[in-house]
């Protein structure tokens, strides 16, 4: 009786254990994705703060880790980085609901007049309400053709412009950099507020003060949109503003209310005592757009906002045109081929339009190969949890950041053959015509990005690149500066060339052909 007593008193014991073990086991996390060694409380704050830029840091670290996935903890904040095809569409495509929303930073904050536009609001019904009028009734592929002619304008602005700079029968050198920046940003102001320069405009088409002024306020608020300052990632540090940050930002968008908001109000002024009736541009639309019951449907600092934002979306093509012309220059037959296929679609008779994109597949592999080898930017907009959520067998906390590697993705040797070599071919498949598009939705490599917070200007964007390209290589005959072997492909820290693109250009064209009034 004994032993019979003791065997089942071991047996209870052994079944509880078992049932605890399991009840444990289905509650138990998966683990966090790998994580340096952080200290407590800070996280890794101190290293990215000493480390510039920090995204070198970063992308260190995973290296080191040997991983797809690295936990990188800033304060309180978890901040996936994603090196991993796979896993980048695990979070954007699978999982795309969770990882909706944005973060909530100092620079975001200013440049959205506190988070009143689609793109870096966080996940709610401003965001909501901004995206449906976005996607709807401002970028659509309608109000792209409607916009069209105001886009062919800045287009032959920049043949002119850079025409009248090639002012003897040699040609001369050109800085690249200055044409291009400013095309993009002259399609936007045209495309918004009907004019290219705020100002009296510069000599033989080029930019003004006003318009130097604007622009360098431009890359200002994007050099610190989302970089990895303390202040947004432990608030409380943020009235101390200890880099003198808050106040860069704070000056440069009041450099944008200098210029934009006087158009704005004179606008809105219009409208509302009758004097204007039929919109021409982007902000015509938005003031005129009304509710169910009749009422504005934007109000005035909304409309402020979002004519910003349109703004901070048109660094990534003119650093793809200048990258892309910096390899092609250095690689005569690849250019060869981009002249080639551009004569032989278009002709020598005309000038190449936006209707011709379709076919220029072997220029849109090079700018695509341009995006994937030389991103604009370390990372896509980050992603934030809303839930807990597993991901690739890891356990990712609600509220973390998610940050997708341009540089992890797009030079991934286990994705790319010679992943540091421009090959536009790579994009053209194994016979060589395949349909080509700007966009990679497999994410690979990012352009636009994709999901629920993708680019909704990515049409726009791969008209910008490939027009500027297309134009700048039908128009002029292209070399290595006089003196001079190669041009130097290093990148600057922000990841544009190091050194502006100087490279000599000839008329290539019948001189009727090129635009003859800025």
């Amino acid at each position: 009786m004994f032993f019979f007593m003791l065997s089942f008193f071991f047996s209870c014991i052994l079944i509880f254990i078992t049932i605890k073990w399991k009840i444990l086991s289905k509650s138990k996390k998966p683990p966090l994705p790998p994580s340096p060694f952080s200290w407590p409380i800070v996280g890794n704050l101190p290293e990215v703060y000493i480390n510039k830029p920090a995204f070198k840091w970063i992308d260190g670290v995973v290296k080191k880790l040997k991983t797809n996935i690295a936990c990188i903890r800033l304060g309180r904040v978890h901040v996936m980085v994603v090196v991993s095809p796979e896993l980048a569409r695990e979070f954007l495509h699978k999982h795309d609901t969770v990882f909706v929303s944005r973060p909530i930073t100092m620079a975001t904050e200013y440049s959205s007049r506190g988070f009143l536009t689609m793109g870096v609001s966080p996940w709610g019904e401003q965001w909501k309400k901004m995206r449906r009028i976005v996607t709807h009734e401002l970028l659509s592929p309608n109000r792209l053709r409607w916009l069209l002619n105001k886009r062919n304008e800045e287009t032959d602005n920049l043949v002119y412009y850079i025409f009248k700079q090639c002012n003897n029968p040699d040609g001369s050198v050109i800085n690249l950099r200055v044409p291009l920046q400013h095309y993009s940003v002259n399609v936007i102001r045209k495309m918004t507020f009907n004019r290219r320069f705020f100002g009296e405009g510069g000599e033989n088409g080029g930019p003004g003060f006003e318009e130097e002024d604007h622009i360098h306020a431009l890359h200002s608020v994007l050099s610190h949109m989302y970089a990895f300052w303390i202040s947004d990632y432990v608030p409380w540090l943020r009235s101390l503003d200890i880099d003198g940050h808050e106040e860069i930002v704070r000056n440069s968008m009041g450099v944008f209310g200098r210029y934009h908001d006087p158009i704005i109000e004179e606008r809105m002024k219009q409208w509302k005592d009758g004097k204007k009736q039929e919109p021409e541009d982007l902000l015509d639309i938005m003031i005129s757009l009304k509710d169910e019951s009749g009422n504005p449907l934007l109000s005035i600092d909304e409309i402020k906002a979002q004519c910003s934002e349109f703004l901070f979306g048109v660094d990534g093509p003119p650093a793809a045109a200048e990258w892309t012309m910096a390899e092609m220059i250095n690689q005569p037959e690849i250019l060869k081929k981009a002249i080639e296929e551009i004569d032989k679609v278009v002709g020598k008779d005309r000038l190449v339009q936006e209707s011709d994109v379709p076919q220029l597949n072997y220029l849109k592999a090079c700018a695509r190969e341009a995006f994937r080898l030389h991103p604009h930017a370390p990372y896509n907009l980050p992603h934030v949890s809303l839930t807990d959520a597993e991901v690739g067998g890891y356990f990712i906390p609600k509220g973390s950041h998610i940050l997708l590697s341009r540089i992890g993705l797009g030079q991934n040797p286990a994705v790319w053959e010679e992943p540091l070599k421009f090959k536009p071919g790579r994009h053209l498949g194994e016979n060589g015509s395949s349909k080509v598009e700007l966009t990679e939705p497999n994410l690979r490599f990012i352009t636009f990005s994709t999901g629920k917070r993708g680019c909704i200007g990515s049409a726009l964007g791969t008209l910008l690149t490939v027009m500027a390209l297309a134009r700048l290589i039908q128009g002029f005959t292209w070399s290595v500066p006089p003196n001079e072997e190669k041009i130097d492909l290093s990148a600057s820290k922000e990841l544009i060339l190091a050194k502006p693109l100087h490279a000599h250009a000839r008329p290539r064209c019948h001189e009727a052909m090129y635009p003859i009034t800025p």
